[in-house]
């Protein structure tokens, strides 16, 4: 549907983002990529309308421009996926330079390159243990119940310091927060329980600093350098996301091998890191967008101007399947060579947890090949069953024999 807007020329059309099935990639991102790569939407929730933004250059413009802010969303009921704002107040995600340069550069502190190669070890070895329980078990397994979701739940929890005893309750306050379907009462009094969850663990963690991010980012809280909003924030993005981006991701990611065999037989040892990079391509990871920003001066885009005060979206999706950048866009090429792929972001917000990511799924894919290297769906496409309502897309289970 679509409807003219008071004060443009241009229609608005009404996005509903419905939920798609597997790997399908959403028509209206299509359409708008080869019809009108500025366009203006309005989406289920909040006011208004807003600018979307889908081609691969209009994209990294926007996400570098610094006449575009994130800082200026908050408390704006900007048109949204979700009823809610996801993030705690403080959050990195809607802060903009100086303040998001000091937040940016302690969270690199913690996801170096350095440090997450020496976390790969670690991950190795959780996913060795969870494959060995998975083939004593014998076919059928659902690899996103007793691989891909442990693992990632304890790579994470592990690096914040959360203990085993709470990793149920994180996984309860995930569903709700990270969800469209949830209103935004229970999204308030889950976010109410994650502050006084992380304000208890920061106590702990003072009292007894451990080897962990979170005891870290505590410490740069005793000195000063972030606030206790800042704080809570951090830690509940960081828990979240590391839980549930993860384990969507590396799932669609084993989904979408295990349904292009020509893809599957081309993986080896060589091949797995240049493979991780094109899935990070193809997957469609999640539902719709993700944070607007707001122009604070006119910006030209193509042959539209975005007037100050607007909102934007970037699609980094269609960004991911804009074929002026990418060759026969729609298909999984894991022989791709030249890869500018953005499914981490690009310019300021660009995902401070990406060396994480890409090393958990290398480590997904590398453990699979190597304990079964017969993988296969035990049911037909026809029969998975996809998340409903969510942020992040993925499958409710993931049946595999071998």
């Amino acid at each position: 549907m679509s409807g003219v807007q008071p004060g443009s020329d241009r229609v608005a059309h009404l996005w509903a983002v419905d939920d798609l099935d597997g790997l399908d990639f959403d028509p209206f991102l299509t359409r708008l990529l080869g019809e009108e790569p500025v366009a203006r939407i309005r989406l289920r929730f909040g006011e208004g309308d807003a600018w979307l933004v889908t081609r691969h250059e209009d994209v990294r413009t926007v996400a570098s421009h610094p006449g575009l802010s994130r800082a200026a969303t908050v408390d704006r009921p900007v048109t949204s996926m979700t009823p809610h704002v996801v993030g705690l107040p403080g959050g990195i995600g809607r802060t903009d330079p100086p303040d998001h340069t000091r937040l940016r550069r302690l969270l690199s502190q913690s996801f170096t390159p350095r440090r997450v190669e020496a976390i790969r070890p670690r991950a190795e070895r959780i996913a060795d243990d969870l494959l060995q329980r998975v083939a004593a078990q014998g076919p059928p397994a659902d690899l996103v119940g007793s691989f891909t979701g442990p693992l990632s739940t304890q790579v994470i929890s592990e690096l914040m310091g959360v203990p085993r005893l709470d990793w149920p309750q994180m996984h309860s306050w995930r569903q709700i927060l990270l969800s469209s379907r949830h209103s935004r009462v229970e999204a308030d009094a889950v976010k109410s329980e994650l502050r006084q969850y992380f304000t208890d663990l920061a106590e702990r963690s003072r009292r007894k600093p451990g080897d962990d991010v979170f005891s870290g980012l505590v410490a740069a809280r005793t000195a000063g350098e972030l606030s206790q909003a800042e704080l809570i924030s951090l830690a509940v993005i960081l828990q979240l996301n590391g839980m549930d981006a993860v384990r969507n991701n590396s799932s669609s990611m084993i989904y979408a091998l295990l349904t292009h065999p020509e893809q599957h037989a081309l993986l080896g040892d060589g091949r797995v890191q240049q493979a991780i990079e094109e899935l990070f391509r193809y997957v469609p990871h999640r539902n719709g967008v993700g944070l607007p920003r707001i122009a604070t001066e006119d910006i030209r885009l193509g042959d539209v101007t975005v007037a100050e005060g607007e909102a934007v979206y970037v699609s980094y999706l269609a960004a991911n399947r804009d074929p002026g950048i990418f060759a026969d866009p729609h298909r999984l090429d894991i022989e791709r060579g030249d890869n500018p792929h953005v499914a981490f972001g690009h310019g300021t917000h660009f995902c401070a947890g990406a060396a994480l990511a890409r090393m958990e799924a290398q480590v997904v894919i590398s453990s699979l090949l190597r304990h079964f290297p017969q993988l296969r769906l035990a049911c037909g496409s026809e029969e998975m069953r996809w998340r409903r309502g969510t942020i992040n897309r993925g499958p409710e289970s993931l049946p595999v024999a071998w």
